[in-house]
């Protein structure tokens, strides 16, 4: 049985008409959604937003989340979608919704996000893996129209050449680019002429993408493109993200500055904890979500951060990073201490309020109680 909590707040539906549809790879196809006139407020978006599509499958509801590979300045609702398999829910999606069909579509969601600075020229650094390349892609077309000296550099990473999604689209913003954008391509499970691009991105090719692509600086003589970066984006499998935001956290780019997008259920830290605490067993909790409240819940010890062991126990709280960064599982510390391991994205407002991130917070006492209806 489920959890009573297990249901998150309800994001608005609308039903929207398939405008388009396209078949990718053998693997993925693209949806582009119809928005009327009178919804169009509802659907506007900020670069690295997704929608949750909702229909029926065997009897089931499906409820499954969908990053934008369109810009908000496109004024359209482009969706790229992986194929998991013949029996999936996904290929039951591609064979049976097509143009003119309609579907209902939430409004947009997540907090995967990157404000615009179009005053300055800096570098941003993307990693992407699969699918994940659907919120980098919006996030690659937003910075080249809002930030006209920002130069990016992806580097996204397949089993096949034939596997890498939205290619075409990839390749003409970059001719269109005027070269500042620069795509590398890496092959996992097929031969690649330069072995530097054979094998997954992980920390060991990140290093070595660090020192043989983003070590000269055409621009400053005196430092290397990696030294310039400013923000680094990340998108791909729980283990991916993992791997490659620790890699660039101890090549010197600040935690704050890595931002990354679970698109999965990973049930590890993305970070290592960097200090220890004091062993506390059978941590009481008691959460206030969605209007209801629940007590009794009994956390085995302080070992872990706080959200993954409540989500461990089945409970479906808001979370997109779990690293302190986005700020989506925001909540009230209503009793109780806790100790966060980062904090940056909190205010010393928000701090003083009494605002957390249980992604990134140890308990320190045996009883915590947490209300994420205030926020």
């Amino acid at each position: 049985m489920e959890n009573q909590l297990t249901v998150a707040n309800q994001p608005q539906f609308h039903r929207l008409k398939v405008a388009k549809k396209q078949q990718l790879t053998k693997q993925a196809f693209a949806l582009e959604l119809e928005i009327p006139e009178a919804l169009k407020s509802r659907f506007q978006f900020r670069a690295g937003q997704y929608v949750t599509l909702k229909y029926h499958f065997n009897e089931k509801e499906i409820q499954n989340d969908y990053s934008f590979t369109s810009a908000p300045s496109e004024e359209r609702l482009a969706l790229a979608i992986k194929i998991n398999g013949e029996n999936s829910s996904t290929k039951f999606l591609f064979d049976n919704y097509n143009v003119g069909d309609e579907i209902s579509v939430s409004e947009p969601l997540g907090r995967f996000f990157l404000n615009s600075k179009p005053n300055e020229k800096r570098t941003i650094i993307a990693f992407a893996s699969g699918i994940g390349i659907t919120p980098i892609l919006s996030h690659i077309k937003n910075i080249l129209i809002e930030e006209k000296t920002t130069r990016i550099f992806l580097f996204y990473g397949n089993k096949s050449y034939e596997d890498i999604i939205l290619k075409d689209e990839l390749e003409k913003l970059q001719i269109e680019s005027g070269g500042r954008l620069e795509c590398f391509y890496f092959i996992s499970q097929a031969p690649v002429k330069d072995k530097l691009f054979q094998g997954r991105i992980d920390e060991k090719k990140v290093s070595l993408i660090i020192n043989q692509i983003l070590h000269l600086d055409e621009d400053d003589e005196e430092s290397t493109i990696w030294d310039s970066t400013d923000k680094v984006l990340i998108c791909g499998p729980g283990a991916m993200i993992k791997s490659v935001a620790n890699a660039c956290y101890n090549h010197g780019i600040p935690k704050k500055n890595i931002h990354f997008e679970l698109f999965e259920a990973y049930n590890e830290d993305i970070y290592p904890m960097e200090k220890e605490f004091p062993l506390i067993e059978n941590v009481e909790v008691k959460i206030k979500f969605n209007h209801i409240e629940k007590d009794g819940i009994i956390l085995k010890n302080n070992e872990r951060k706080i959200l993954q062991q409540l989500l461990d126990l089945g409970y479906k709280l808001p979370y997109s990073c779990k690293s302190g960064i986005c700020g989506s599982c925001l909540c009230y510390l209503k009793n109780g201490e806790v100790d966060m391991t980062e904090d940056e994205y909190l205010t010393d407002n928000e701090k003083h309020q009494g605002k957390i991130l249980p992604c990134t917070a140890i308990a320190m006492s045996k009883e915590i109680y947490l209300d994420f209806d205030m926020i």
